[in-house]
């Protein structure tokens, strides 16, 4: 009760409303070692119930026009997904719905119908390694990255996705096919949804968002290039599902690093209302509403989560009473 009177207080209705965007990637149907901030289904649901209980959860479209029409209840949240996975669709939708919650899911289209994300692969690609250990020069490295157990894995991971991702997308490509040649791995299976199951998503409630084909930096991309990204992926969610996007996601989403006010002019021209970033904190009124930020508290137990929420809304006050 407590908690939840200080959230009222910290996220009121009406004009002075902010709204809290949790986001996840993935629901595992166990806890994987590999992922150890992914949570796994029996935590998801435990997750939605703490937000549950702390905030109101709305529909994310709905959400985002209330907050600008000053219409927003107390306490207002919305939940998103990024990426496109296969288990949003066959473990996260059924909790979702169990809590009468709905959700964005923002997808990157090119890896739908059996792709996968680099840094998937590249996590696959060390989980099911012949080799004991990732050569080096795999990664334009000095050093062999030793593989004997799971936090050995966890640092090669962390090391290689760090040397790769600001990559452009075929040098990039280029490189985890080479990682995968080294490690002699066999092919991940299917992460990824098809596009039966994104449109199945959306049927059942879901919101689909923009974000982008290929998950690239769009800082690293000519406008070109950029712009086909963006505009090119909703064209593809509009194809899936008969409905033209009106959420986007920016890849990554750390202004200056991934993306600029260049792509943020693409979203708005491509037809988005509205766009989110992976800056922490809550939107208000005097949000732009092309770079909404969003949180997710990944402490473990329902009170820390709570008050990591409540603080992420506080800090997003003094930044208010900053501006």
């Amino acid at each position: 009760m407590m908690l939840g009177a200080l959230t009222s207080l910290a996220s009121p209705s009406g004009g002075r409303a902010r709204l809290t965007t949790f986001y996840f990637h993935r629901v595992l149907p166990q806890p994987d070692p590999l992922l150890p901030g992914e949570p796994d289904a029996r935590r998801f649901d435990a997750i939605l119930g703490w937000i549950g209980n702390q905030f109101r959860v709305l529909d994310p479209l709905d959400a985002c026009e209330r907050l600008y029409a000053g219409t927003l209840p107390a306490r207002a949240a919305i939940v998103s997904f990024d990426d496109g996975y296969r288990n949003n669709f066959e473990i996260a939708l059924p909790i979702l719905q169990r809590h009468g919650m709905k959700a964005v899911v923002f997808v990157a289209t090119a890896f739908l119908d059996g792709g996968c994300m680099f840094n998937d692969r590249v996590i696959e690609a060390v989980r099911r390694a012949a080799a004991p250990v990732l050569p080096g020069d795999a990664i334009a490295s000095a050093t062999d990255l030793p593989l004997r157990g799971d936090a050995e894995r966890r640092a090669a991971i962390s090391q290689t996705l760090d040397a790769i991702k600001g990559l452009l997308p075929d040098d990039r490509n280029q490189r985890v096919a080479r990682i995968e040649r080294a490690l002699g791995a066999p092919a991940a299976e299917r992460l990824m949804m098809d596009a039966r199951e994104v449109a199945a998503m959306s049927r059942a409630g879901m919101h689909i968002g923009g974000h982008t084909r290929t998950h690239p930096i769009l800082c690293a991309l000519d406008d070109a290039s950029a712009t086909d990204e963006i505009a090119g992926g909703l064209d593809d969610l509009t194809a899936i599902t008969g409905t033209r996007p009106r959420l986007f996601a920016y890849p990554n989403g750390r202004y200056g690093r991934d993306y600029d006010r260049r792509h943020v002019a693409m979203v708005d021209a491509a037809g988005c209302a509205y766009a989110f970033t992976t800056q922490p904190g809550a939107a208000t009124l005097a949000s732009n509403r092309l770079e909404l930020p969003r949180f997710t508290p990944w402490a473990r137990t329902r009170m820390r989560f709570g008050l990591m929420a409540l603080r992420n809304l506080a800090d997003a006050g003094a930044r208010v009473a900053r501006h």
